[in-house]
């Protein structure tokens, strides 16, 4: 995957202005004509390539977004993936639904690939690609091309969302509009700025000396320090997500570490990479949707981790699934590496009780 278009992406996160030419280059990846974010948290935020805004401004405007099932269809799945008009219905229903014969056709689209993000904050995010109707279904090539990118496109979004798709205006003012304790480090990790909502986290998380980032947890420091080296030392290198775990092994915050791209270092000047801090809290199981959002879990990789966060045994666990074995060991080894945890034990403690914090 070319790494300038994961540069470009992870500039949109603070100049969401770009999102338009990363949306058009999206749609040239598939073959496509153009692209769409849309962002929902108390208010719908939008906004997609020059080519299709005329369309889906009048697709907003005049009530066909409240009644397209398309959105529902992708907000309600739970494997981390961009799907196609065929995971959910045959021809003969799109043939028949409202949405397609009386607004997509008639505009020359009908096909796309789409995923919804469910953020853990509650910002909820689709992106869409839309292809030509002429053209024909987007294939699984293409799509598994969307899917490659999809964890940079989250991260680069959340971000985004919680800016409501407007240019931060500096690096005080982003941190601020952020809504969550955030921070920006340099190409050191020394801490350059943080937001006010970083004074009131636990003694978990505070700067220590030489303005460095100190993590009660040793393994997420560890992954933290290796996530920051791979942004300075390899060219498009990219974000990732961390849990922050209590004494006991509880998740009590997760980070989400992006670098700065571009343009995005005229608001965050010497700052290389920001640093935004999830909370959670510890009062009832985990949901997929939550275990996928945090750790960006496949849906087999969720249901395994479900599984050992509510005591069950890999034996139970294949059993119920119908599948052998040796499958959910290596689910439980990736399940494992996404963690950052070393042991099956260490994942059912990190998991259980796993819960989101209202923000």
């Amino acid at each position: 995957m070319p790494t300038e278009l994961i540069d470009r992406i992870y500039e949109c996160s603070v100049v969401p202005e770009l999102w338009p030419t990363v949306l058009d280059d999206l749609a040239r990846l598939t073959e496509s004509r153009g692209g769409l974010l849309f962002s929902a948290r108390k208010t719908l935020c939008w906004t997609a390539s020059g080519t299709v805004r005329g369309v889906f401004d009048e697709y907003v405007n005049e009530g066909w977004f409240n009644r397209c099932s398309r959105r529902v269809c992708l907000m309600s799945q739970s494997q981390p993936s961009f799907f196609v008009e065929q995971d959910f219905w045959s021809e003969d229903q799109l043939d028949a639904d409202p949405i397609y014969r009386d607004f997509f056709r008639p505009h020359g689209l009908g096909w796309s690939a789409g995923t919804g993000l469910k953020i853990p904050t509650g910002d909820n995010i689709v992106f869409s690609i839309e292809r030509a109707f002429e053209r024909g279904p987007i294939e699984a090539e293409h799509v598994e091309r969307l899917n490659a990118l999809r964890p940079h496109l989250a991260r680069s979004a959340l971000v985004s969302s919680r800016l409501g798709l407007q240019r931060a205006r500096g690096a005080t003012e982003a941190l601020t509009d952020l809504g969550l304790p955030a921070l920006l480090l340099d190409e050191t990790g020394r801490v350059v700025e943080v937001n006010a909502l970083m004074e009131a986290l636990p003694e978990r998380v505070r700067l220590g000396a030489h303005d460095r980032l100190v993590l009660a947890d040793g393994k997420a420091q560890a992954r933290l320090s290796e996530a920051l080296s791979m942004i300075t030392a390899t060219a498009g290198g990219a974000g990732c997500t961390v849990p922050l775990r209590d004494a006991v092994g509880r998740a009590t915050m997760v980070l989400h570490l992006m670098p700065v791209r571009r343009s995005a270092h005229d608001i965050f000047g010497s700052g290389y990479a920001l640093l935004l801090i999830t909370p959670v809290a510890a009062d009832r199981a985990p949901s997929l949707e939550l275990m996928r959002s945090l750790f960006d879990l496949t849906v087999s990789e969720a249901r395994v981790a479900s599984g050992l966060a509510t005591g069950q045994s890999l034996e139970t666990i294949a059993a119920e699934g119908d599948v052998a074995i040796t499958t959910v060991r290596s689910q439980l080894r990736r399940v494992l590496e996404k963690t950052g945890c070393t042991r099956q034990a260490e994942v059912a403690a990190l998991l259980a009780s796993v819960a989101l914090t209202p923000v």
